[in-house]
């Protein structure tokens, strides 16, 4: 992961260097029209100051013609000579490459030309001039250069800065981030952020606080629900339960009304038991088991596997074992044995008759494994009173808990079924 300000920073030099790229055509083009026009500028003078110079001289014909001559052999690129054009014939610019007949080297060079008609003791003369241009690639390339040197150190300038100023900038935001982490809902205790002059960063505070108070006057509501439904559900039940107890005890009652109270004893047991399940889930939810203590595992599966013999028996069930020795873990312990019962109940609930159950044990996990005909759905499994089976017997709250009880100590679950087997894993 990266920070913000460092991921904002490699846009930014992406883009640079992106219009740095760009810029280097953009820099040839423009060098090459300056290199041009300025020898335009320069023709045009030497063109001026030939015509006004020779003028000058009143040369003779045969003067004139002779210094012609001479001029045509010393300066290769210049060219004078007579003709039948007019004088306010418009100048003519041209770009040629040849070779350059003083330097030594074979490469071709490139010329900028001017032709133009001026009037030399009153008749007409072809000035044809041409000079070396510049190497401008050459130019272009130092000053690509210059520039990409310059943008180097304006990334390295830029590099040292976010790191010192981001210290400074960030540190109201780090300040608030500590608080929420340190922040425990159970201990519903305000949150008191440090005043900062960054608006965005105030915002963020007033929006957290209100944010806070809100979740911890829903905290509070959910809370006393929870534990206002924990007595006044239970004992009404349980009343009601006792009663019957009586009257199926001291009554006289005919086969059909013991056969009525029967059913309703049963549904006030499984009504019961739902209850507490959901108040169970309500507490895990709203993270009522904090405590935590260090936990022998190992012993922990065996005595719930002792509590739960008789459940094998009636089934016929074949347990195995393979449970490492002292192994430990750290986490709520009443919690991790209403794990370890949901699991195994489920294990001989969803379980054929002389089945097999096995139990394993070690750092990878914990695994319970049952013998079974047909898979379990997936999607539902733990869900809340989702059918996975046609087994009736549970409350279809059972592995909902499991999978809360993992979420709280940060442990993932997961189903499998293969060849026959039911398969429950949970990853430390």
């Amino acid at each position: 992961m990266n920070r913000l300000l460092n991921k904002s920073l490699k846009s930014f030099t992406i883009y640079a260097l992106i219009v740095l790229a760009a810029s280097v055509p953009a820099y040839l083009y423009l060098v090459d029209s300056i290199w041009l026009r300025e020898l335009d500028e320069h023709n045009e003078i030497v063109a001026d100051r030939t015509e006004n110079e020779l003028n000058k001289l009143q040369l003779s014909e045969t003067e004139l013609n002779q210094s012609i001559v001479l001029w045509n052999k010393i300066q290769p690129g210049t060219n004078l000579q007579k003709t039948t054009l007019e004088k306010n014939r418009k100048d003519s610019t041209y770009t040629v490459s040849r070779k350059n007949p003083y330097v030594t080297h074979e490469d071709i060079d490139r010329f900028r030309g001017l032709s133009r008609v001026i009037e030399i003791n009153g008749e007409n003369y072809l000035l044809t001039l041409e000079t070396n241009v510049e190497e401008t690639e050459e130019t272009v390339v130092a000053i690509a250069i210059l520039t990409f040197l310059f943008f180097l150190i304006l990334v390295v300038g830029f590099l040292i800065l976010n790191r010192r100023l981001s210290v400074k900038l960030w540190q109201p935001f780090k300040n608030t981030l500590a608080k929420l982490k340190a922040f425990n809902l159970n201990s519903q205790s305000n949150i008191s952020f440090e005043k900062s002059n960054i608006i965005e960063f105030e915002e963020l505070n007033v929006a957290l606080n209100k944010l806070i108070e809100h979740t911890v006057s829903v905290y509070k509501s959910q809370k006393e629900f929870t534990e206002n439904a924990s007595h006044e559900l239970q004992t009404p039940l349980a009343i009601i339960k006792n009663k019957l107890d009586i009257l199926l005890q001291k009554e006289t009652l005919t086969d059909r009304q013991y056969q009525i109270i029967e059913d309703i004893n049963n549904a006030l047991t499984r009504v019961s038991r739902i209850n507490k399940n959901l108040l169970l889930l309500a507490k895990i939810e709203n993270h009522q088991f904090d405590d935590n203590e260090t936990i022998n595992l190992a012993e922990l599966t065996i005595q719930c596997l002792e509590q739960l013999q008789e459940h094998f028996l009636n089934k016929e069930l074949s347990v195995k074992t393979n449970i490492e020795k002292d192994f430990s873990i750290t986490g709520n312990k009443m919690l991790i044995e209403i794990l370890i019962n949901n699991l195994l109940l489920n294990s001989i609930r969803h379980n054929s008759q002389k089945g097999t159950v096995e139990v394993k044990l070690n750092s990878s996990g914990f695994i319970i494994s049952n013998s079974g005909n047909i898979a379990l759905d997936k999607e539902h499994l733990f869900k809340r009173f989702k059918k996975t089976s046609n087994e009736n017997s549970g409350s279809g709250l059972g592995l909902a808990i499991v999978e809360q009880i993992c979420k709280r100590h940060h442990w993932t679950i997961t189903y499998e079924f293969q060849q026959e087997t039911h398969i429950l894993k949970i990853s430390f």
